[in-house]
């Protein structure tokens, strides 16, 4: 890692605010896609789309099997419109999960098929003046909050009029605020913030001149807020895959704004022992700052491609940050620490070389966790066999 140049932090947040002033919503992608896509470009690194958006970029390192993805996504949270009222409002459904309590009051872009129309997502009990205590009394969830455009539109046919139609996009703005503390506050940090520490690891690498020891394929995937981001990202012979998103700090969570987390465990399980450990001893000879912890209520794009029926050695890398999917906030401490970890990463030998090929039947090349000995050295034991079944044998056989 000494031989590699300090993270660019003011290309690292340069690119974060111009990716943040785009709208990326799930499904409506093509601009960010654009965007990352003149990126990669400019660092001279090939890349191919998928039908719908999907980069597939590739680091040529000195061998070709197994190769390894690096994977952050795009597509953010938002909306799209459910409902035209007879009043003129408009009742929204939620693009990814997230709680209406982080709608309310925001400012809103809404993409009709022909134009932009801007609006403020407010409960529906909007005014203290007109309706009181009422308004603390109100529910929390999506068919309590509607959008009011800034439009004369007071009835449907007004909506309809100007061209507003079921499924358009809603669009939240990002509000984002750099400050000389280093923290940075914005919505879309997830995962915005970890396309930029992905950025800024590829500008190093290059700058670098250093050849990765084998091909590392960086993914840029468009549908990881509804599921399904790196399902059908992956066409090449990848071992090893390490999804890169947001960690949550909050109570109960060991994550940090001031490092980066290893996640040993999400809603789909426990990942890969050995590529989380891989990671974990990579930071630690770095010298760079490292939380484990565990995320109950979370998917990555590393567990769709596992999902897909990919047969890989699954991690996971996120920045830590405070209101996740709310308005959220890290520091460029954890984002720095990010990407110093990607760039050793994408450097670093393969976990297994073996992993090129299957085991086909030895146990050979098959991985350790622990030795059997050590594994098996407990203080509670299984009775011996014959001490269950000696006293059911036939005395005679």
């Amino acid at each position: 890692m000494s031989q590699l140049p300090e993270p660019d932090l003011d290309y690292l947040q340069k690119v974060l605010l111009e990716m943040l002033a785009i709208p990326s919503p799930t499904g409506f992608t093509d601009t960010i896609v654009r965007y990352v896509a003149e990126r990669l470009e400019e660092l001279g690194i090939p890349f191919e789309l998928t039908r719908r958006g999907t980069i597939r970029a590739t680091l040529k390192g000195r061998q070709s099997s197994p190769d390894r993805a690096v994977s952050a996504h795009l597509d953010t949270i938002g909306a799209s419109v459910r409902e035209i009222k007879d009043n003129g409002r408009v009742a929204l459904a939620p693009v990814g999960c997230w709680s209406s309590r982080f709608a309310e009051g925001s400012r809103v872009s809404l993409f009709t098929d022909h134009s932009v129309l801007r609006g403020s997502v407010l409960p529906l009990l909007a005014s203290g003046h007109a309706f009181n205590t009422q308004v603390d009394e109100l529910p929390i969830s999506w068919d309590h909050v509607e959008l009011r455009l800034d439009a004369y539109c007071s009835t449907r046919a007004d909506c309809e009029t100007l061209g507003i139609a079921i499924g358009d996009v809603v669009a939240f703005d990002p509000l984002p605020e750099f400050t000389e503390s280093g923290h940075i506050s914005a919505r879309h940090l997830d995962d915005k913030a970890g396309v930029a520490a992905l950025l800024t690891a590829l500008k190093m690498l290059r700058e670098s001149g250093i050849e990765p020891e084998i091909d590392c394929h960086p993914l840029f995937t468009i549908t990881e807020e509804v599921g399904s981001g790196a399902a059908a990202a992956l066409p090449w012979d990848v071992s090893e895959f390490v999804g890169i998103d947001i960690a949550p700090v909050a109570q109960g969570q060991h994550s940090s704004e001031h490092c980066v987390s290893v996640a040993m465990q999400d809603s789909g399980g426990p990942y890969d022992y050995h590529l989380s450990r891989h990671l974990l001893r990579l930071a630690s000879e770095g010298d760079i700052p490292t939380r484990r912890d565990l995320f109950r209520y979370y998917h990555s794009d590393a567990q769709s491609a596992v999902t897909a029926g990919h047969d890989i050695r699954t991690a996971l890398l996120a920045f830590g940050c405070d209101g996740t999917h709310g308005y959220e906030r890290t520091h460029i401490d954890s984002l720095a620490g990010l990407t110093r970890l990607l760039s050793a990463y994408m450097l670093s030998p393969p976990v297994f070389a073996s992993d090129a090929q299957p085991a086909q039947g030895s146990l050979e090349r098959f991985s350790h966790q622990i030795e059997h000995d050590a594994q098996m050295e407990s203080e509670t034991r299984v009775p011996t066999v014959d001490s269950l079944l000696g006293s059911h044998r036939d005395p005679d056989a």
